[in-house]
């Protein structure tokens, strides 16, 4: 290490108030590694979602001091970043507001985009953005896709970002330069709104999924397993234990052990809303672009009985009972390996269409692991759709520390007597299961009959707005 040089410790944050510790999942930047502010070096798993560490400075990965996997308490040092004191300025993000083409001929030659046609191949990463990335292109309206990646795996970095924002503001495209044919500079790739972007997204990055429920995928991953005893036996499987699979299990374990659980179930005609819902779901998906799903309708009477039962929306204390002034669902999300419950956040402010719209860019952001921790934090009432996966009953395990969880089953065309006659309609079962110490069978019982009375309140003239 030269003199000018120094290293700087890269702290474990604490994610959030009630966090004091998280695991390290990955580490994206190895020793030898060149870092560049605001890149992320780490992947960092806690109990409530996954987050990615920025780096604070320019430099280079000096060592690291935690292994993935390990487990480091807030404020314990996990690597150290080598940050040269000469070239730490020259080393900074340009300024948008930066002309001439110096800077970003710099960083083209230092670092070479990946090309497109490589992206299927040769970059894992190029799909993950980090929070820092996502928040610069919200801000100037830049497509991601069509932004040149280099960072590792053709990870998109936040100077990417700003020279390719600067690459696009130009009115004329760079003039080819001259260069030595032993060492040619690739070209900035210019961007303008009114042409199609050169670098295309990665296509089949995820898999087609069901628009029934909770977007389960049509083709489950395989987790990887492990023979024991050597590949010539094959009466057992080993699958490793994940951080994630780790919190669920402590989570499950912390809920039934501490919570006594009661469950009901009470069966709802769904007749009138199916009509609703066939009549106004195409006209919804070309005005919103997003599917039209019963969760919606079911999550608008949840909440709406919840105001009239604020109790439901509560938290055991020891000595007190603790009821929550705002009414957020958390929504049972599943992908292949996990369940996760991200929160909409005050749901009795939203109509149904905008209900729809917080749960299709929930279900989003979980299958693509772009949960924030703020995503996940808040919820006083969980709502699950087990019926996107056919079934009919289910005793579902609270939400801890909330006092009471919903599940929507599937709905199933049944004969059902009215008036003395009998009828094919459409019913479903909605189970709830209750914290004991809180809610007790009548206050549920009515709970669950106004949810019902909700429900069935549906009529084709409802409207979404």
């Amino acid at each position: 290490m030269s003199d000018n040089t120094t290293l700087t410790d890269v702290i474990m944050p604490q994610l959030a108030e009630s966090l004091v510790s998280a695991t390290i999942g990955k580490w994206l930047k190895q020793p030898g590694d060149p870092i560049e502010q605001y890149e992320p070096i780490c992947e960092l798993i806690t109990d409530k979602v996954n987050a990615e560490l920025p780096a604070t400075v320019d430099g280079t990965m000096a060592e690291l001091l935690a292994e993935e996997g390990q487990t480091v308490s807030v404020g314990e040092i996990i690597a150290r970043i080598a940050v040269a004191g000469s070239a730490a300025p020259a080393a900074a993000a340009p300024s948008p507001a930066a002309s001439g083409d110096a800077p970003q001929a710099a960083h083209a030659a230092a670092r070479p985009p990946v090309p497109a046609a490589a992206y299927d191949a040769a970059a894992p990463m190029r799909a993950r953005y980090s929070p820092a990335v996502q928040t610069l292109a919200a801000e100037h309206g830049i497509n991601l896709a069509a932004v040149p990646g280099t960072g590792l795996g053709g990870r998109i970095t936040r100077k990417d970002v700003l020279t390719f924002l600067e690459n696009g503001a130009s009115v004329q495209p760079p003039a080819p330069a001259a260069a030595p044919a032993a060492a040619p500079v690739p070209d900035a790739v210019p961007a303008p709104a009114a042409q199609q972007p050169v670098f295309q997204p990665v296509q089949d990055e995820f898999q087609p999924v069901r628009n029934s429920g909770l977007h389960l995928s049509e083709s489950p991953k395989i987790p990887t397993i492990e023979i024991e005893g050597g590949r010539g036996s094959s009466s057992e499987y080993l699958i490793d234990v994940t951080p994630i699979r780790n919190t669920i299990a402590t989570r499950m374990r912390q809920s039934v052990s501490e919570i006594p659980h009661a469950w009901t179930m009470i069966e709802v005609d769904v007749t009138n809303l199916v009509v609703l819902r066939n009549k106004l779901k195409d006209e919804f998906k070309r005005k919103e672009g997003i599917n039209l799903t019963y969760l919606a309708f079911l999550m608008k009477a949840v909440v709406s009985a919840i105001k009239d039962y604020p109790i439901m929306n509560s938290v055991w204390a020891v000595d007190k009972i603790i009821v929550k002034r705002d009414i957020n669902i958390s929504l049972a999300v599943g992908t292949e390996d996990s369940v996760m419950t991200p929160v909409i956040k005050k749901a009795d402010q939203k109509n149904v269409a905008g209900l729809a719209r917080e749960i299709d860019e929930l279900a989003l952001k979980t299958r693509e692991g772009k949960l924030r921790l703020d995503d996940m934090q808040g919820g006083t009432f969980t709502v699950n759709n087990t019926g996107s996966f056919g079934s009919i009953l289910s005793y579902p395990i609270i939400n801890y520390p909330q006092a009471a969880i919903l599940t929507f089953e599937s709905i199933v065309k049944k004969p059902v007597v009215i008036n003395d006659m009998i009828a094919v309609r459409s019913m479903a079962n909605i189970c709830l299961s209750l914290d004991h110490r809180i809610l007790d069978g009548v206050i549920s019982g009515r709970f669950l009959q106004r949810v019902k009375d909700n429900v069935e309140g549906y009529t084709p003239e409802t409207k979404l707005y």
